[in-house]
């Protein structure tokens, strides 16, 4: 029988909380979510394999049709199948979120490593502006940016949430890069000619990188999302464009017409993939967070 008259205050806990976080770390892997995901993309980039029909084809004769084995998720108000319209537009909301996210972080890199390594004037006023930036909401930006571009189509929607979703890991890396910048090798590669673009690619990007992922995975999220809310309200990607969004876009007749499928299936996608874009994001942020913790 174990004997507890002397048994140190607090010790019985601080065995159970190691247990306990050594089973949360366990349990936040996020094994699941990378698989889902891994599922939907490659669905996406073999498209061509899974489809069952041609997703553009409007088949008049079938519109609004229920789920069944010839349509397998069913047919939209303008008779195009579902399920091959899910895997073509999934690859067009997809390459919208990556594609952004990569304008959006080699902005928010070069300009927070700017602002790191500058005079303590210079950074001050690239702070307060990018402050100013972000307190305006994005979608606004997105509006009005996509109206003076014009008809919106993959690239320009692409460049326009790119151009205004930065912000947030710019603050990061500036900070992140204001710890290393007096570091022995940057000062080392500056006294040898190093110029800005060659110290921030080869010492400071490794040095922060691990920190903005998970931002990084975020800002796809909200690409994803900002193109779905875009076309639900109608400014965003055309009908013939097919993408979450545009299929999303038609939700107004699908519920005039009680047709559940052509906003349920597409939305099911949709937030799936948000959720498992969400939960990796975290793992990424709680990982890079104990590693911070441990140094």
């Amino acid at each position: 029988m174990r004997d507890t008259s002397f048994e140190i205050v607090g010790q019985r806990a601080a065995e159970e909380g190691k247990g306990s976080v050594k089973k949360k770390w366990y349990q936040d892997k996020p094994a699941i979510s990378m698989g889902i995901l891994a599922v939907i993309l490659l669905g996406c980039l073999f498209a061509e394999v899974l489809m069952t029909k041609d997703p553009t084809y409007m088949d008049l004769v079938n519109y609004n049709k229920a789920p069944d084995r010839e349509f397998l998720f069913g047919t939209d108000t303008m008779g195009r199948d579902i399920f091959s319209m899910i895997w073509y537009g999934g690859r067009i909301s997809l390459l919208i979120g990556i594609l952004s996210t990569a304008i959006s972080t080699v902005i928010a890199i070069v300009i927070g490593a700017f602002s790191g390594v500058a005079p303590q004037w210079l950074d001050n006023l690239i702070m307060r502006f990018t402050e100013i930036f972000l307190s305006i909401p994005s979608l606004l930006l997105v509006i009005l940016l996509q109206a003076i571009m014009g008809k919106a189509n993959v690239i320009s929607l692409s460049i326009v949430i790119g151009l205004t979703g930065w912000t947030s890991i710019a603050k990061v890396v500036r900070t992140e890069v204001r710890q290393v910048r007096n570091s022995e090798y940057v000062i080392a590669s500056r006294c040898m000619g190093g110029k800005f673009f060659h110290i921030l690619w080869k010492h400071l990007v490794p040095n922060f990188i691990s920190s903005i992922m998970f931002m990084v995975i975020m800002n796809v999220r909200s690409a994803i999302i900002s193109e779905s809310t875009l076309s639900f309200m109608g400014i965003g990607l055309p009908l013939e464009v097919i993408s979450w969004g545009s299929m999303l876009s038609l939700s107004e007749k699908a519920l005039m017409t009680s047709s559940w499928w052509i906003i349920l299936i597409p939305g099911l996608f949709l937030v799936t993939t948000l959720l498992c874009l969400t939960n990796v994001g975290n793992y990424l942020r709680k990982n890079a967070n104990r590693k911070e913790s441990n140094l």
